[in-house]
């Protein structure tokens, strides 16, 4: 396992069941609520209609987009975070895309020192295309209570 695997593993051991639990799994694609084309996992890229996928290659893809969100929590923040702190985050951007991670009040306030008011930020984010969907309503609780484990 090479040192970039072995340092996303805790985290992802962490993310992997939050993830799956709140995107739920279809191996035929489907439009999620707001209409865009999904998969697995919640798996939207190159997903077109009437694909199917096995369990195994669900997998696959979910450990490996979720890799990557993690990386890219890894990569954004300036301080090292714990892994609880990095699976929920993790999570956060496999749902919204590093680019909003990017631009978002969420990550400014993490590297700015105020980690709490960084784990607050989550709960703003349940509106999809303006709408307020209450699967993203308690993700993003269960998401920001593993973001704030181990804060004062």
């Amino acid at each position: 396992m090479s040192l970039k695997a072995r340092v996303i593993a805790g985290a992802l051991a962490i993310a992997l069941p939050l993830v799956g639990y709140y995107e739920g799994r279809s191996l035929v694609a489907y439009l999620d609520p707001v209409g865009i084309p999904t998969i697995c996992d919640g798996i939207t890229q190159d997903v077109q209609l009437g694909q199917t996928k096995t369990d195994a290659e669900c997998d696959a893809l979910l450990a490996a987009e979720l890799g990557q969100a993690i990386s890219t929590v890894d990569r954004l923040a300036k301080q090292p975070q714990p892994d609880t702190r990095r699976a929920a985050l993790g999570s956060f951007v496999y749902n919204v895309g590093a680019g909003a991670f990017e631009r978002s009040t969420l990550l400014r306030k993490l590297n700015g020192g105020d980690v709490a008011g960084a784990c607050a930020e989550l709960s703003r984010w349940v509106y999809a295309k303006g709408r307020q969907l209450a699967g993203l309503v308690k993700r993003r609780a269960a998401e920001r209570e593993l973001c704030e484990v181990g804060l004062q």
